[in-house]
C-alpha cells in the first residue's frame, strides 16, 4: 500500500536568529520526506580579529539545505545588505539554484558574482518593484516597505496552507527621501486575506518610540553643514543611498563639491545611478581633484564609519591614505550608529582624528542619523497591519526577540515563538510547533577557502595572539641521536624566554640521548612550554620540528 502522507509548510532559520546579521532562512511546503524549499536572503556576519582573527565573513552552515539541493527552488532576496546578500556568492556553488530580487538589490548581487567568477553560471532574475513571482508550490507577492538602502521589500509567501509575512528590515518611514514609500494599502489587505505568521524584524524590539524620518535627517545634516568651515568628512553606510544623496545635497547648498572616498561608495552610487536612481545626484569628483581645492569649499564622503581598519577613514585618521588629509579645523561627521562589538575600532580611529586637532560630530550630540529598523510603536504598528495567528521574531540577538514576542502577544497575538537557528517550525493553520532541529552553526570565509568552525583555526590564532609561537627544532641521527644543537625559534615573545626554553631543551635532550623520536619530540615540547610558562607566566603554542639524517 503506498504510504500516505500531508503537505506541510513549514519554516527554518538557520542565520539571523539569535544574532544580528547572517540572515539566512528557508521555507520549506510538502510532506516531510520530499518537501520544496525557498531560501530568504543568504547573508553574512563580519570577523572580529579578538574572536576569529584572519576571517573576513562567517556564514551560516547550509549542509542541511544541500543534501536536499535538488528541491530547492531559488534563493530571493529581501533587499541588498550585506548581511542578507553577502554569502550568495560563496554558497551558491553548493546550492546552484536560480537567484530573484527587485532590480537595485540584483544588480548588487550581479557585481558580487561577477567578482567570484561566477557571472557566467548563475543569473540573477530581476522582479519587479511591487512584482510577483510563481515558484512551486509558492506564490510571493514583493511589497514596498522602508528601511536604510533602496528596494527592500516585505514578501507575502502564499501556500495552499496559508500566507506568511516575511518583513526582512524594514521601519515606517513616512517622508522617504528615494524609492518606493510603505505600502500600507498592500499590507492592510494582506492582513484582511488573513495570515498564518508574520517572521519579523528584532533590531529595536527593545527601543520604545519610532525610528524616524530620513527627511529630518536631511535638514539637520543640510543645517550643521553650513556652520562649518574647514573641510568636512562625512562617513556612514554607503548602503543608505538616501543618505549618500542628502549629504550631497547639502554640500551644494553650502557651495562645496563632493567626493566618493571608498570603493563601496562607489559602487552603491553607481549601481543607484543605473537603476534609474541619484538622477539628480550632484556631480562628484574624484578624491584627487579636490586636494588642492579651497578647504571650505570641499566635502568628502568616507567609508569607514564602523572602524573598518583598511576603510577609507581608518587611513584617513592614521595619515595613510594617498590622497585625502585632514588637519586641525577640518571636521569628520559620523552619520551614522554604532553596531555592538565595533566600539574599540571606531573610538581609536575617533581618537586619531581628535590628536590632530579634527572635530568629531556623532549621533550622540547631534541629529545626523536615524535607525533603519522598527522601535515598538512600528512593531505595533506592523502587527495592527497583519493581525497573524503566530509571530516569530527574527533579526536580532534572543533578548530583542523575547522582547519582541513579548509586544506580540500584548497585541493579542494568539502564539509568539522566538525561533533559534536549526529550529524547524511546522505553520500548519491552528497547530504551529517546534517539530525539528537540524544541524545549523557558522563557517568561515578563511581568504579564499571556506572553513568549518570547529576546524579550530581561529583558536589557534587566538592562542598564538595572546603567548605567540615556540618552535623548538631538532636534528636526529639515523640511531636517533641528536647530530645538531637544537634551535629555537620564537614569534611575538620577550628574547630572555627562548633563552630559558633553550635551556630546558638541551636539559631534556642530555636526559633522553636514546628515546624514541616521538616520545622525544613530546617530551621536548612539554619542557619547552612550562620552561616558557615558569619565564614569562604564559604558555605559547609550541611545535617541534624533528629532522632525520
Amino acid at each position: 500500500m503506498a504510504r500516505v502522507t500531508h503537505d506541510e509548510l513549514v519554516f527554518l532559520p538557520l542565520g539571523g536568529s539569535g544574532e544580528i546579521g547572517m540572515n539566512f532562512n528557508a521555507y520549506g511546503y510538502g510532506p516531510p520526506h520530499d518537501r520544496q524549499w525557498i531560501i530568504v536572503d543568504c547573508g553574512v556576519l563580519f570577523g572580529r580579529e579578538g574572536n576569529t582573527p584572519g576571517v573576513d565573513l562567517l556564514m551560516p552552515d547550509i549542509r542541511y539545505l544541500v543534501e536536499r539541493r535538488e528541491n530547492v527552488l531559488a534563493i530571493i532576496a529581501t533587499h541588498a545588505h550585506e548581511d542578507h546578500i553577502g554569502a550568495i556568492a560563496p554558497l551558491w556553488p553548493s546550492l546552484r539554484c536560480p537567484v530573484y530580487a527587485t532590480p537595485f538589490t540584483a544588480r548588487l548581487i550581479a557585481g558580487k558574482l561577477e567578482e567570484a567568477g561566477l557571472s557566467s553560471k548563475v543569473k540573477v532574475k530581476e522582479v519587479p518593484v511591487g512584482g510577483k513571482l510563481t515558484l512551486g508550490p509558492f506564490e510571493l507577492d514583493f511589497i514596498s516597505i522602508t528601511h536604510s538602502i533602496l528596494e527592500p521589500n516585505l514578501l507575502a509567501i502564499r501556500t495552499p496552507l496559508g500566507v506568511v509575512a516575511h518583513t526582512g528590515d524594514w521601519k515606517i518611514d513616512p517622508d522617504p527621501m528615494l524609492g518606493e514609500a510603505t505600502d500600507t494599502a498592500a499590507l492592510e489587505k494582506l492582513g484582511d486575506e488573513g495570515v498564518l505568521a508574520l517572521v519579523c524584524d528584532s533590531t529595536n524590539a527593545l527601543v520604545p518610540g519610532s525610528s524616524g524620518s530620513e527627511a529630518k535627517v536631511r535638514e539637520s545634516l543640510t543645517e550643521l553643514i553650513g556652520t562649518l568651515k574647514g573641510r568636512v568628512a562625512v562617513t556612514g553606510f554607503a548602503s543608505n543611498v538616501a543618505r549618500l544623496d542628502t549629504v550631497a545635497r547639502a554640500a551644494k547648498a553650502h557651495g562645496r563639491r563632493v567626493a566618493l572616498v571608498g570603493r563601496s561608495m562607489q559602487k552603491m552610487v553607481s549601481a543607484a545611478r543605473e537603476t534609474g536612481y541619484l538622477k539628480d545626484f550632484p556631480q562628484v569628483l574624484d578624491e584627487t581633484d579636490v586636494a588642492d581645492m579651497p578647504a571650505h569649499k570641499v566635502l568628502y564622503l568616507c567609508t569607514g564609519s564602523q572602524g573598518e581598519p583598511r576603510a577609507a577613514l581608518a587611513r584617513i585618521a592614521n595619515g595613510s591614505h594617498p590622497h585625502v588629509a585632514l588637519a586641525e579645523g577640518d571636521t569628520v561627521i559620523f552619520s551614522s550608529r554604532v553596531i555592538p562589538g565595533n566600539e574599540l575600532a571606531i573610538a581609536e580611529i575617533q581618537n586619531q582624528l581628535a590628536a590632530r586637532g579634527i572635530a568629531l560630530l556623532t549621533a550622540e550630540d547631534h541629529f545626523v542619523h536615524v535607525s533603519g529598523h522598527p522601535c515598538r510603536d512600528e512593531l505595533t504598528q506592523m502587527y495592527r497591519w497583519i493581525r497573524p495567528k503566530l509571530a516569530l521574531p527574527v533579526h536580532g540577538e534572543m533578548r530583542h526577540q523575547v522582547s519582541h514576542a513579548k509586544l506580540a502577544r500584548s497585541l493579542q497575538v494568539p502564539q509568539a515563538m522566538v525561533p533559534e537557528n536549526g529550529q524547524m517550525f511546522r505553520l500548519a493553520p491552528g497547530r504551529p510547533e517546534l517539530i525539528d532541529e537540524v544541524p545549523s552553526g557558522r563557517i568561515h570565509m578563511d581568504g579564499r577557502i571556506l572553513v568549518g568552525e570547529g576546524e579550530g583555526l581561529s583558536k589557534g590564532r587566538r592562542a598564538m595572539a595572546f603567548a605567540g609561537l615556540l618552535v623548538v627544532a631538532l636534528v636526529v641521527d639515523q640511531k636517533g641521536r641528536i647530530a645538531a644543537p637544537p634551535v629555537v625559534l620564537g614569534e611575538g615573545m620577550p628574547e630572555p624566554v627562548e633563552d630559558a626554553v633553550l635551556k630546558a631543551v638541551e636539559e631534556t635532550l642530555d636526559k633522553n640521548k636514546r628515546s624514541d623520536i616521538d616520545d622525544l619530540a613530546e617530551n621536548v615540547r612539554r619542557a619547552a612550554r612550562r620552561a616558557a610558562h615558569d619565564a614569562w607566566g604564559k604558555k605559547p603554542v609550541t611545535r617541534v620540528l624533528v629532522s632525520e639524517i
